[in-house]
């Protein structure tokens, strides 16, 4: 079996139960205040985060653990922070 191999996703892409990386927090950039707001919550590189769940119906928002904290953020937000996920190769 080979190793997994890390890909980059935003938080937004991830399913109930992922877990990953915080790579960074780039949102655009008439939205640039989010950076400081969501680092603050401790989207930090190389933080782990994990996709608890989404609502339902259209998965807006999502509930997600960084850290020791749990937040629910909007899909526009999840979608500023870039992650690493490890997925095995086929």
């Amino acid at each position: 079996m080979r190793a997994p191999t890390p890909v980059s996703a935003s938080l937004d892409d991830l399913e109930p139960g992922d877990q990953a990386l915080v790579a960074e927090v780039s949102p655009p950039h008439e939205l640039s205040a989010w950076t400081a707001w969501l680092t603050s919550l401790g989207f930090e590189p190389g933080e782990p985060v994990r996709l608890l769940s989404r609502a339902r119906p259209g998965g807006d928002p999502l509930c997600v653990r960084v850290g020791g904290s749990t937040y629910a953020l909007r899909r526009a937000e999840a979608a500023c922070i870039r992650v690493w996920r490890e997925v095995a190769r086929r």
